[in-house]
């Protein structure tokens, strides 16, 4: 699936007027869309002919499901491959809805494996098998040995095509090697060096290769500190481990040991990409926030956690009528308690936010989880005594009355406490638990301070006023 005809000085210019900080301009997705609602293949093609891949993806996304499909019949053989993987889900299932399975499979021979195993796992499984047939026995095998590995794995993000050579050998004949070879990676940054089994023992980045002399023996100049990879290990492991020791690639090891494929760093960039989208998402109850999907399914996702935030409303709401006689002859407390319950929801999902933060990337755990928790419960108390200070003085003046000032006050530091303290334990708890604390910490957050700070608030205007 190449370009038809070589980019002529024009569509360079075209292209290289197209984004504003590496944004798709709005009004060229408008030009595209004329250009489709009017039938202009040529048009269309000298539009989008020659844009990169990433950027012929971000248009995708921006037009609606007909239009797209209409492009991607347009383009045909000339739709670049690897549009295929730099596609949301829900917009890659519409794109390749628009294929024809031979397409489809011609795509996936031109793609990385990660990439082909990426495009294909989402498939309706009667569709994904049909593409599998039409694939070279090879790369059918490559795929399906991928497909088979748990989603979110290094054996689903791995490359399979890599660079392994035995540690006898001399950079000459590695060098020659990699010159005489058709069957090498596209990109690669570092050769692994392997013992008869096929065991990763260490690896030589190509900068040093290149500059070593051809007589001496790779295993002179090998760097023998690997950080292996399991197949199974979960992708925001790998991409911590890569992370951590600042490496361009991992190598992957099945469960003998054996060099089985590579992670690459340009892999863990979508996966920090991803993950941090899905925590990010998952913190406000929503389980995916790609545009492009259904209304039914967007509207499924959401309900089911605004029917548990209703629960826990209720629950808040039961710690109110308990005090509604006390609420009928004191209307300030009704006034006011709305100031208690947003100050500690507030200062709950400011502290969880960097619990969950610091978990997903490690530098939260048990070794420093004491000192972590003091920290927070003594911002939660110096944040909660200036608030003090200051709702304290408003209401006395507002309402005129020293005892309803000092009443809440000091239920906005005993609130403030139990938030910063259920902001952290919360997710703490929940992660220990194998719960994953982006997705259920929020329930809990905001509803424990909630009913805290109801209750500690009437409480003592029960208690002291009336």
């Amino acid at each position: 699936m190449s370009d038809l005809r070589e980019p002529t000085p024009e569509d360079e210019a075209v292209r290289d007027d197209l984004t504003e900080d590496a944004r798709i301009r709005a009004d060229f997705v408008k030009e595209v869309q004329v250009a489709l609602d009017d039938g202009d293949e040529a048009a269309i093609r000298t539009l989008v002919g020659h844009l990169h891949a990433a950027d012929l993806a971000d248009v995708l996304e921006f037009l609606g499901s007909s239009d797209r499909r209409t492009l991607v019949t347009v383009l045909g053989e000339s739709l670049d491959p690897e549009v295929l993987s730099e596609l949301e889900d829900a917009t890659r299932d519409d794109v390749l809805s628009a294929l024809e399975p031979e397409a489809v499979a011609d795509a996936v021979t031109q793609l990385e494996t990660d990439d082909a195993v990426l495009v294909l796992e989402d498939m309706a499984e009667d569709e994904q098998q049909e593409v599998l047939e039409k694939l070279p026995a090879d790369d059918r095998a490559a795929i399906e040995e991928g497909l088979a590995y748990p989603e979110d794995t290094a054996g689903r993000l791995m490359q399979r095509d890599l660079i392994a050579v035995p540690p006898f050998w001399t950079v000459g004949q590695t060098i020659d090697y990699m010159r005489e070879e058709d069957d090498l990676p596209d990109e690669f940054y570092e050769i692994f060096i392997v013992d008869p089994g096929h065991k990763p023992i260490g690896t030589v980045a190509l900068n040093r290769l290149m500059r070593t002399k051809r007589p001496v023996k790779i295993e002179e100049i090998m760097d023998p500190d690997l950080h292996v990879v399991p197949v199974e290990m979960d992708q925001e492991d790998v991409a911590h481990i890569i992370a951590q020791y600042n490496l361009v690639s991992a190598p992957v090891a099945d469960g003998d040991g054996r060099l089985v494929g590579v992670v690459t760093v340009d892999d863990i960039v979508d996966v920090v990409e991803d993950e941090a989208e899905e925590d990010l998402l998952a913190i406000s109850g929503v389980s995916d926030g790609d545009i492009n999907i259904s209304l039914l399914d967007v509207s499924k996702t959401r309900f089911t956690w605004l029917l548990v935030n209703l629960g826990t409303a209720i629950l808040a709401s039961v710690v109110i009528g308990l005090f509604d006689t006390s609420i009928e002859k004191l209307v300030a407390l009704a006034v006011l308690m709305p100031i208690v319950a947003s100050m500690g929801g507030n200062a709950g999902t400011q502290t969880m936010a960097v619990a969950v933060r610091a978990l997903a990337t490690k530098e939260l755990t048990q070794s420093n989880a004491m000192r972590v928790v003091n920290k927070e419960v003594a911002v939660s108390l110096i944040n909660g005594a200036l608030l003090a200070i200051v709702i304290g003085v408003v209401a006395a003046l507002w309402f005129s009355s020293n005892e309803l000032g000092l009443i809440i006050a000091v239920a906005m530091i005993i609130n403030m406490f139990v938030a910063g303290l259920s902001g952290i334990l919360v997710p703490m708890s929940l992660e220990r638990a194998g719960i994953d604390p982006a997705v259920a910490s929020s329930v809990f957050v905001t509803t424990i301070p909630d009913v805290v700070g109801f209750f500690a608030f009437l409480g003592l205007a029960a208690w002291l006023l009336l």
